[in-house]
């Protein structure tokens, strides 16, 4: 086995492996790591020239992946071996993906030390946040301040960001809490009971009252400025708990765990809500929709 240190920036080492990662020279190998990690807050291992990783190799990387060390240049073969044995997403980005992290390993670094890389965030990061802060207010100053409380929460919260987190989605994840605190402090949705916009059955499980449908197709509603403005105003109807689930789950498109833990609330609860947040919605389109055509 080969060890190599290439140069990098103060934030980032890079170390090129190759040969054969065995027991006989994983302790070579873990030292060498274990010294750049002490002075460099990202490890980049670039794992192209190896040509044979033995299961003392993988606990290596297991070990190495969640304190800051992302695998580059795997080989297929390599990549689904580290995946399935270490369990980690840090393994063989593409070579932009390589580059990526260590300019966001950069970018941390400049953070922490206090210069200007508090400008080059906003830029870099402001204007998708602010799209992300629109899409749950409807409120262009409402937005704004909402990304600027994020970006504060942001800076605050660094000592603990971790450096195998990705920085765009945990932003992400504070603009859409800032978002949310602003709603809820607002009070701008009705606490009453869903029930009423819910299909009701008879004793023997149909349907008590004939299922109505959207005349429109979802292509139209996509397409039509006028109707968007009508789905806004009915998820704007609902109650707290089903706006929100609506907004994270269907216009933000986050998967069920993401939201579960942003409203602290378990899987199972969202869920439940889902349904019964949609069908609610759908009944006030239908009957928005009959009010626009009388």
């Amino acid at each position: 086995m080969k060890i190599t240190h290439r140069q990098g920036e103060a934030a980032v080492a890079r170390l090129q492996v190759e040969g054969w990662i065995t027991q006989q020279t994983v302790q070579e190998l873990s030292a060498s790591c274990e010294t750049v990690l002490a002075n460099h807050q990202t490890l980049l291992l670039d794992l192209s020239g190896v040509q044979f990783v033995d299961a003392a190799g993988v606990e290596v990387f297991r070990n190495l992946v969640p304190r800051g060390a992302t695998l580059i240049g795997c080989s297929g073969f390599l990549t689904e071996l580290l995946q399935v044995n270490a369990g980690s997403n840090q393994v063989a980005p593409e070579a932009d993906q390589a580059d990526e992290h260590v300019r966001q390993a950069q970018l941390i670094e400049g953070l922490r030390r206090g210069d200007d890389a508090f400008e080059q965030l906003v830029r870099q990061y402001g204007g998708r946040l602010l799209a992300t802060a629109r899409r749950v207010l409807h409120n262009e100053d409402d937005a704004r301040d909402a990304v600027q409380e994020a970006f504060v929460s942001a800076f605050r919260a660094l000592p603990r960001f971790r450096a195998d987190a990705k920085l765009s989605t945990w932003l992400h994840r504070i603009v859409m809490n800032a978002a949310l605190m602003k709603l809820r402090s607002a009070g701008r949705h009705p606490e009453v009971s869903i029930e009423p916009l819910l299909p009701t059955f008879d004793e023997e499980g149909r349907h008590a009252k004939p299922v109505e449908s959207l005349s429109i197709s979802t292509e139209q509603v996509l397409q039509s400025k006028e109707t968007r403005a009508m789905v806004r105003s009915c998820i704007e109807q609902l109650p707290t708990q089903y706006h929100e689930v609506i907004l994270l789950r269907d216009i933000n498109e986050l998967d069920t765990a993401e939201v579960a833990a942003m409203l602290h609330v378990t899987e199972n609860a969202v869920k439940i809500r889902l349904p019964r947040a949609r069908q609610a919605l759908m009944t006030l389109l239908i009957q928005a929709q009959k009010q626009h055509a009388a």
